[in-house]
């Protein structure tokens, strides 16, 4: 069914789902939502599965012209929403008439937000995902950035039947200034007061920020003399944090497979959102955690969406 026809792309807007598993042996990375929190609300609030293909909207969003009754919802980044000029909230449902005219403003607080239609976003999946790889020309909507002009069309699924809201409380915090909960390692034993040095300083974030990975600013994190600068490529996930040899460090994100610089941390899967949700100025501090605090917050993030699945049901 078509849905929604592009009017004015936004800054850098794609589809995506929760990521493209099981290839980066091959060079394909993962890519998939930046903030896997957000997403997951604005489909439940829609009646999707929590996996289902939604827009990622960079900082300046999408203007779209509705073509098919449907309901919307959009989380994640602060962002000006209207429909037909008229004010409306993010983090509920929303219906939406042919004619209507949905404008995504630009983010006031936050990076990214996060645009789920009944049914889901219609694209054909591609070794297993429905999530773009720009870099490859793979996936998505043609494998590209939206632009004007382009068609989206969603599933077929039954409409509301009442408003879907999330309860303010649950609704996260995106703040300049953030606190990344993060676990020394792998490759932590290269560095000594490197390490001390790198959970007590601020970072700021540079314009080097993308969904490949965002690079820091502060404080030069040294390597333990007599250690090498680099080491054999290896294996990355989203959350690593290398240090490099002018020692300021890179968070990689979803669309990196290999690297090989040293990584001194690991982002918990929990504070990945707010790396995410971070623009060029915010700044960041590491708290050192261990596994098992790990493990109790992202417990403590999957019970949030239980009880907003409960709400629902």
């Amino acid at each position: 069914m078509e849905s929604l026809r592009v009017l004015s792309p936004g800054g850098y807007t794609t589809v995506q789902d929760m990521g493209r598993i099981g290839y980066q042996e091959m060079g394909i990375p993962v890519t998939g939502v930046l903030d896997k929190f957000a997403p997951v609300f604005a489909n439940l609030l829609v009646g999707n599965p929590e996996n289902h293909a939604v827009l990622e909207i960079t900082v300046i969003g999408p203007v779209l012209e509705v073509l098919s009754p449907i309901d919307v919802a959009v989380t994640g980044a602060n962002i000006g929403i209207t429909v037909n000029d008229r004010p409306m909230l993010e983090w509920q449902s929303i219906r939406l008439e042919k004619g209507d005219i949905l404008s995504i403003q630009q983010v006031k607080q936050g990076c990214r937000a996060y645009l789920a239609v009944n049914g889901g976003i219609d694209v054909p999946k591609v070794m297993g995902s429905y999530s773009t790889y720009t870099g490859g020309r793979l996936g998505g909507f043609l494998g590209r950035i939206l632009e004007k002009g382009d068609v989206l069309k969603s599933k077929d699924a039954k409409l509301l039947d009442k408003l879907r809201l999330v309860p303010e409380k649950m609704i996260p915090d995106y703040l300049s200034d953030k606190i990344i909960r993060a676990i020394p390692g792998p490759q932590d034993i290269f560095f000594d007061k490197g390490l001390e040095l790198f959970f007590k300083s601020k970072f700021l974030v540079t314009p080097k920020a993308n969904r490949m990975g965002y690079r820091l600013q502060g404080p030069c994190i040294e390597i333990r003399k007599g250690m090498p600068k680099s080491i054999v490529s290896e294996s990355s996930m989203p959350g690593s944090v290398q240090i490099p040899a002018d020692g300021q460090p890179i968070i990689l994100l979803v669309e990196q497979t290999v690297g090989g610089y040293m990584k001194i941390a690991t982002i918990i899967s929990s504070d990945i959102p707010k790396v995410a949700q971070s623009i060029p100025g915010d700044t960041l501090r590491f708290e050192k955690i261990d596994l098992k605090t790990a493990h109790l917050l992202c417990n403590e993030q999957q019970n949030k969406i239980e009880q907003i699945k409960k709400l629902f049901d």
